[in-house]
């Protein structure tokens, strides 16, 4: 149920989805003759996309999640690498085959660097379709041909296909693997994702290190204009939006301990 109501509750807080309801209501409000309900809607819409799209707002939301948790220094021994999904586009892949990448793929190209550094380390993909409507390849169905490409021999590659969300992630992971007392295992996965992710991965009781990858703010936004161009800006909130509220009600839900993870 959890999955479910996040999917849904996540389709109407997109500030586009959201700004476009707004229109509609506003749009009947007019026809039934209430002019105020529907500039007020109206105006409401507009400043959702004017600050989604024209301002440094998605930025300065995305930036505090990516900042929290930084690339530590890494021991001569690596004994495994969990990649979390969300890099590939699923649909795309399922049809043709391939291995395209989304704007999350940075994490993606990060593992196999990584597996090249420790060419002793498990590599363990873990990522089902974690979509309601759409059919599309999971992550961790994709990933072997692009890590195989990358040189990333397949008899090191560990595959988890059923989570459809950071919480499965987490528990299929640490079930599938039983990592050892001892053992030094890395997460990767994209910055703004690494809160939410290592406080899952500690309420399961799997200590890894955080490998933060696809950085989307450079850290130097300042309030006021967007620099970037419209539509990455408009993403930005987007994501962070997703992950403010993913991190509240994971907390509210019992799943993480704090509504900020930080380091330990």
């Amino acid at each position: 149920m959890f999955f479910y109501l996040s999917k849904i509750f996540g389709f109407f807080i997109q500030p586009l989805n959201l700004a476009l309801f707004l229109l509609l209501f506003g749009i009947v409000a007019l026809f039934l003759g209430r002019k105020r309900v529907s500039l007020a809607v109206s105006c409401s819409a507009f400043l959702i996309l004017a600050l989604g799209v024209w301002t440094s707002l998605g930025a300065l939301m995305l930036n505090p999640l990516e900042e929290r948790f930084q690339r530590p220094a890494l021991p001569e021994r690596i004994d495994g690498i969990v990649l979390l999904g969300g890099g590939l586009e699923g649909g795309i892949n399922l049809v043709r085959g391939g291995y395209e990448l989304n704007a999350g793929g940075d994490r993606l190209v990060e593992t196999a660097v990584l597996a090249r550094r420790f060419p002793d380390a498990r590599i363990v993909v873990s990522g089902g379709t974690g979509t309601l409507i759409l059919d599309g390849e999971g992550d961790a169905d994709t990933a072997p041909r692009l890590l195989s490409a990358l040189g990333v021999a397949p008899e090191r590659l560990v595959l988890e296909n059923k989570s459809r969300n950071t919480y499965e992630n987490a528990q299929f992971t640490k079930a599938m693997v039983s990592p050892k007392p001892g053992e030094t295992w890395l997460l990767v996965t994209s910055a703004f994702h690494m809160p939410r992710s290592m406080a899952l991965f500690r309420k399961a009781d799997f200590a890894v290190l955080p490998w933060p990858a696809d950085y989307r703010t450079s850290g130097a936004e300042g309030i006021g204009f967007a620099r970037d161009n419209p539509l990455d800006s408009l993403r930005n909130l987007t994501t962070a939006i997703r992950e403010w509220v993913g991190l509240l009600a994971y907390w509210i839900s019992g799943r993480i301990e704090t509504p900020f993870p930080g380091p330990a």
